[in-house]
């Protein structure tokens, strides 16, 4: 299913961030890349799952979540081909993304936006170095993905935060158009001249769910549903509010209680943090980048982190676990 310009067609510009490319399109790349494609945006999906990027061409995207729809566009394996996006969205986990913005180097045109909307903290500084601080916007985003099946992604959009601005926290006429052009196709989006902040808060959510997701193998509503879980998860943000603190950071959120509410608000039962859904699919997860980020710099700041350090060095055991039984299925 083959929509939109190719490599040699420019003409016809859209307004600023109605022309995306989604780089990393995992779970919350489909969720957002559906949507704005929904919406009427030109949308290309870049994924390194041939099963998925296979099932969307041929198919389109199923979503279900808050509505239920079939989303035609493009996918694609790689960035090779396709023309200069004026929105390249960056969805790798933080490990590739070095890697990934060299290779999406065809799409990245002079006027181009490259929005990181990873987890964690430093990719913002990788893709600097890679395309110039000029070009590196930075979000985040509160959206709920799970993919479900080649081609089909359980999406939470409705009542889902995201939140854009330029990565020196300047107000922008760039960033005001994208995130107007965004809310326009049912993404809503917000400017932030504090995005500093809006980093860490995301990355408490992060830090209340993700790792204790991965090691227990639990959705969020067996999670939800264990006191001492609640308790480890509100203890490991409060570490990292500690670190915020010494840092200088300027939180929004102030109670670890209701950063934990949060971070499962208005999910289904089932659903999966991305760590978990990592291990699941036998890869590494990004803990390195979030309650690892906390624990880095707790360490340099002397702000002690136990919480997450267990946190960290239990996935880390999980990740070994699951490295190893693939390895043993691939010889057996």
């Amino acid at each position: 299913m083959t929509t939109g310009r190719e490599v040699n067609d420019m003409s016809d510009r859209h307004p600023i961030g109605a022309d995306v490319i989604v780089l990393g399109a995992g779970s919350l790349g489909s969720a957002i890349g559906g949507t704005l494609a929904a919406g009427g945006m030109d949308v290309v999906l870049v994924s390194r799952r041939a099963d998925h990027v296979e099932a969307i061409e041929r198919e389109g995207l199923r979503m279900i979540g808050d509505v239920e729809r079939v989303v035609p566009l493009r996918a694609r394996a790689s960035c090779a081909g396709l023309a200069p996006a004026e929105v390249l969205v960056v969805l790798t986990k933080a490990k590739d993304t070095a890697a990934a913005i060299a290779s999406a180097r065809e799409a990245i045109g002079p006027d181009t936006l490259v929005l990181t909307l990873q987890n964690g903290l430093g990719n913002e500084d990788l893709l600097a170095a890679a395309v110039g601080a000029q070009r590196v916007v930075t979000g985040r985003t509160w959206i709920g993905g799970q993919l479900v099946g080649p081609g089909q992604v359980l999406a939470r959009v409705v009542g889902k935060q995201t939140i854009v601005g330029e990565c020196d926290d300047r107000p922008s006429a760039r960033i005001d158009a994208l995130a107007a052009a965004w809310t326009a196709a049912g993404v809503p989006t917000e400017t932030s001249d504090r995005m500093t902040s809006v980093i860490w808060d995301k990355l408490l959510t992060n830090v209340a769910t993700g790792a204790l997701a991965a090691v227990t193998g639990l959705g969020y509503g067996d999670l939800y549903a264990v006191p001492e879980l609640a308790a480890t998860g509100q203890a490991a943000v409060r570490e990292a509010m500690a670190v915020a603190a010494a840092a200088g950071v300027r939180l929004g959120a102030t109670d670890p209680a209701a950063v934990w509410a949060g971070a499962g608000a208005g999910l289904p039962a089932d659903f999966q943090t991305s760590m978990l859904q990592s291990l699941v699919a036998g890869s590494v997860t990004e803990v390195d980048v979030v309650n690892g980020a906390v624990c880095r710099l707790g360490a340099r700041l002397g702000v002690p982190t136990p919480v997450n350090d267990t946190l960290v060095a239990a996935v880390k055991g999980r990740e070994r676990a699951v490295s190893a039984h693939r390895a043993c299925e691939t010889t057996s």
